[in-house]
């Protein structure tokens, strides 16, 4: 049950948040522009309406239907959307979260029924009357069906809510809404429930408490400050001080999740915490104009009436405050796991929401499995060289490879992909197993699949005579692809792009790569991330980029400070430029230094250039 809430939880919010920027401006125009705003314009605030009706229903189903139908899918939900905003009085926006998926599965289906019995010629026309009509049929049934099922649903909703408040019961809404936090549902909750009762009940009143209930940022402010003064583990504390900024200022409450997991007791400290604020919210008959997105306490306190400011952030203060005064005996008192297990076990949940972990079929029968990034010489030569030695005792039977996306061999059995390039993959390779993973070194993705192909079924094979695991082709003898010239210590911290220009820059001045070759690497890395885990970032350029590349040369610049690599910090960046396969012995010395903890993090720090050449060597 627990999985099934993870995975529609982060569903759900797979619609929302690329569209969060759309709900920042619509109510940004409604704290300003409304008559109770902060500039009234009666010009300016009839913006409003349309984007709310129109606008952020279309943006999350066309989003929806994308993550279900591709492309076409994007088209189908806009257009089924359409049939419910029209045949309904309420803002569509459960009904985007259902008309859009829905859409994207029609089309889908459509388009695997039609693979291979589509006539010659006949492509496009078929594509898009296939399109017109679906989308047409979707858009009658949301007017006649969807819509009016939504209307009735948030009537109840918003009637449920009206007893609750009649009944001065709305505080104990938070026992549902911080457990279900955790979970990763908060912006289906806000979004999908609390967003659209509050619409209806600010065009009555001009606010509503109900964009309160879950943006609020004090219970996650007082666990973390709790953690920073109280907790005995001086990872977690040193790191709360960074997560409370996050949290606080920038409304990112994903990242006080792992300090509940940490000690699932504390979850009763942001549940206390927010009833108290939803209590003093109540009494006080406090709210917001329009969305608080992200809640942050900057944008809370921007959908605040002026008059009510100070109460807005009093009930901030209150929620931290009680949840700290809860939190901090629970992690002075307990034995808490350390924030690294945390943070990996949320990784995990993560995972299992986005269904990496689903099992390896006939685990025992795979043969192949390759690792495949765009270029096929860097992220994925690592990945499967750490994956080739971590199985190989158990798996000597089995082939692990790498290579470019484009170019998965038949044969393969299981594919093991970035995410963003799933689909390029399924095109390479149709009949392989897909196992997507945010990064080739350290994700629970990797850990599940070493699992499955270790246990169970594959405990029934036997072992090959022969060795037919793949050797990392050995260098051209005495040719060395990173020399002193090629390493920079020490460097000040810098923005990801500006450590990949330098990292260009400097195999340009060794005669590495042309000129063009840097930019290419930057395309790289706006196509997928280079970031490897374990503080290590591989840059290199695109496929199309190996004509630029002079001689095969790897350059290192270390960054004890990291940079900053999506999520995760790089303390140490190699600039990859290779000719066939001459860089991967160094990249399996890579490897191997990052099974010695010692090493890589001295590594991360050192002031010797000849150190890190004779560990590389």
């Amino acid at each position: 049950m627990k999985n099934f809430a993870q995975k529609f939880g982060k569903f759900l919010s797979g619609m929302v948040m690329p569209n969060i920027g759309a709900f920042i401006a619509w109510g940004f125009i409604t704290a300003l522009f409304i008559p109770a705003g902060w500039l009234p314009n009666e010009n300016l605030a009839s913006i409003q309406t349309p984007i709310l009706t129109y606008l952020l229903p279309i943006l999350i189903a066309a989003q929806g239907g994308k993550m279900v139908g591709g492309d076409r899918g994007r088209v189908m939900g806009a257009i089924a959307v359409m049939g419910c905003i029209v045949g309904s009085d309420y803002t569509m926006l459960m009904g985007a979260m259902v008309m859009g998926p829905f859409a994207g599965w029609v089309i889908k289906k459509f388009d695997e029924a039609m693979d291979g019995h589509m006539p010659a010629g006949f492509e496009m026309l078929i594509n898009n009357f296939s399109v017109g009509i679906f989308g047409m049929i979707l858009a009658i049934l949301g007017y006649y069906v969807v819509g009016p099922i939504m209307g009735i649903i948030l009537s109840v909703l918003t009637a449920g809510v009206q007893i609750l408040v009649d009944l001065s019961l709305l505080p104990l809404v938070a026992v549902f809404i911080e457990p279900a936090k955790v979970l990763f549902l908060n912006n289906a909750i806000n979004h999908g429930i609390f967003t659209p009762i509050g619409i209806s009940q600010a065009a009555e009143t001009g606010k509503s408490i109900m964009y309160m209930l879950e943006a609020n940022p004090g219970p996650g402010l007082g666990v973390l400050l709790a953690y920073w003064m109280f907790s005995k583990d001086k990872m977690t504390k040193d790191s709360a001080p960074g997560a409370i900024i996050i949290h606080f200022f920038g409304g990112i409450h994903e990242i006080y999740f792992p300090y509940v997991l940490m000690n699932p007791m504390v979850i009763v400290a942001p549940i206390a915490g927010n009833i108290c604020a939803i209590l003093f919210y109540s009494i006080t008959g406090c709210g917001l104009v329009g969305a608080s997105s992200p809640g942050s306490i900057i944008a809370f306190m921007s959908m605040s009436p002026r008059p009510q400011m100070l109460i807005t952030f009093l009930g901030v203060v209150i929620a931290a405050g009680v949840s700290f005064v809860i939190a901090s005996p629970i992690i002075k008192m307990s034995g808490a796991k350390n924030l690294e297990e945390a943070q990996q076990q949320m990784s995990s949940m993560k995972a299992e929401s986005k269904g990496l972990s689903a099992p390896v079929k006939d685990a025992g029968k795979v043969k192949k499995v390759v690792f495949a990034c765009d270029a096929g010489m860097g992220s994925s030569a690592m990945g499967a060289t750490k994956f080739r030695n971590r199985v190989k005792a158990s798996r000597p039977d089995l082939t692990v490879i790498n290579t470019s996306v484009d170019n998965i061999p038949a044969d393969c059995d299981i594919a093991v992909v970035q995410t963003t390039l799933v689909e390029r993959a399924r095109k390479s390779a149709p009949n392989a197993q897909m196992v997507t993973i945010q990064n080739f070194l350290a994700d629970p993705a990797l850990d599940a699949l070493y699992i499955q192909l270790t246990t169970g079924d594959a405990a029934v094979v036997e072992s090959s005579a022969e060795n037919t695991e793949p050797v990392i082709p050995t260098a051209v003898p005495n040719k060395k692809v990173m020399i002193a010239e090629g390493i920079r210590l020490n460097q000040t911290p810098v923005t990801k792009e500006e450590a990949i220009q330098a990292a260009g820059e400097l195999m340009c001045q060794l005669g590495y790569v042309d000129a063009s070759y840097v930019d290419a690497m930057q395309e790289r890395e706006k196509l997928v991330t280079t970031y490897m885990g374990m503080g290590i970032a591989i840059p290199h350029g695109t496929t199309q980029a190996k004509g630029t590349v002079k001689k095969t040369g790897i350059v290192l610049l270390q960054y004890p400070e990291g940079v900053v690599f999506g999520e995760e910090k790089a303390n140490l960046v190699f600039g990859i430029a290779g000719i066939g396969d001459e860089h991967l012995d160094l990249l399996a010395k890579i490897c191997e230094v990052l099974e010695d903890e010692a090493v890589l993090d001295e590594m991360k720090n050192t002031n010797d250039v000849e150190w890190i050449l004779k560990q590389l060597s």
